[in-house]
């Protein structure tokens, strides 16, 4: 019977969390941008509001 390769299993794993830790990232990045833009037009008063 062939014995485990522990190392490329656990290689598989760290490669899996990584990619769903920066699949989270990019989620979190994209929901801080959007909230960004979102905001970002409401942010400088217009020049007649200011009189």
């Amino acid at each position: 019977m062939a014995k485990p390769n522990y190392s490329f299993e656990k290689r598989q794993r760290e490669l899996a969390k990584q990619k769903k830790k920066d699949e989270k990232d990019a989620k979190k990045r994209a929901e801080r941008e959007a909230a960004k833009s979102d905001a970002a037009p409401a942010a400088p008063p217009a020049a007649d509001e200011l009189e």
